[in-house]
């Protein structure tokens, strides 16, 4: 028996959208084949990024890009706390909102604790978002600490300075993924977005998002030009 207010369809379509998207995470950033990935790629350049950074000795460049990554981190985390926003006003006017998509062409039928579990679900998505970008914002100011420690010039072929350069890259890294985490969140919530129009539009949303997020990490023409 379907569990009330969802119907058979609705649970497979939200099986299938969970399914997805832990899917793709693993297949991304724990199959084997990962580093073939674009995000893979850019990561072995952040180790190139710092040791030549260490035969600058002036380094403001380098800081102008750092604060450019903090930036756009910021506007993205920004932007999730106004997604939640549009979500709960959403929630608020169940009544208006439903009144509304009756009269639409597209025919959607749905009861009022439907279309609310269905708002506090994608707003959950832009939570999750926020909270992934404003981590990633937060590593990025660590980072920037690291790039002020940097060692000079003059002491870059020691040891110290090679484990220096292997730690900044590597919080570097989890900076960029939890960034990715968060983009990753915000594109599902696209997908997401089928599920008010019906659980076989969400599927099919879904399964678009997923081709178009794979499709970018293994043969867009962005992953080729790493391979010049």
């Amino acid at each position: 028996m379907p569990l009330m207010p969802f119907t058979t369809i609705d649970l497979i379509a939200l099986g299938w959208f969970v399914l997805a998207w832990a899917g793709y995470a693993l297949s991304v950033e724990y199959a084997p084949h990962k580093k073939e990935s674009l995000n893979a790629k850019m990561d072995s350049y952040r180790v190139v990024w710092m040791r030549r950074m260490l035969d600058r000795e002036m380094r403001m460049v380098d800081m102008q890009v750092m604060a450019s990554l903090q930036n756009g981190t910021a506007f993205f985390a920004s932007t999730s706390l106004f997604a939640i926003g549009g979500a709960l006003t959403v929630l608020r006017s169940t009544d208006e909102v439903l009144n509304v998509v009756s009269t639409l062409p597209i025919g959607i039928s749905t009861s009022r604790m439907l279309w609310e579990i269905k708002s506090i679900g994608l707003a959950v998505i832009f939570v999750y978002a926020f909270f992934k970008f404003a981590w990633s914002y937060r590593l990025f100011n660590y980072v920037s600490i690291l790039l002020g420690a940097m060692p000079p010039e003059k002491e870059k072929d020691t040891a110290g300075a090679e484990e220096h350069v292997q730690r900044t890259a590597r919080l570097f890294a989890a900076a960029g993924r939890h960034f990715n985490h968060g983009q990753r969140a915000f594109f599902f919530a696209l997908g997401y977005l089928g599920w008010f129009v019906s659980p076989w539009i969400f599927m099919a949303t879904t399964a678009a998002v997923v081709f178009v997020m794979w499709f970018r990490q293994f043969a867009s023409d962005a992953r080729r030009a790493m391979d010049l």
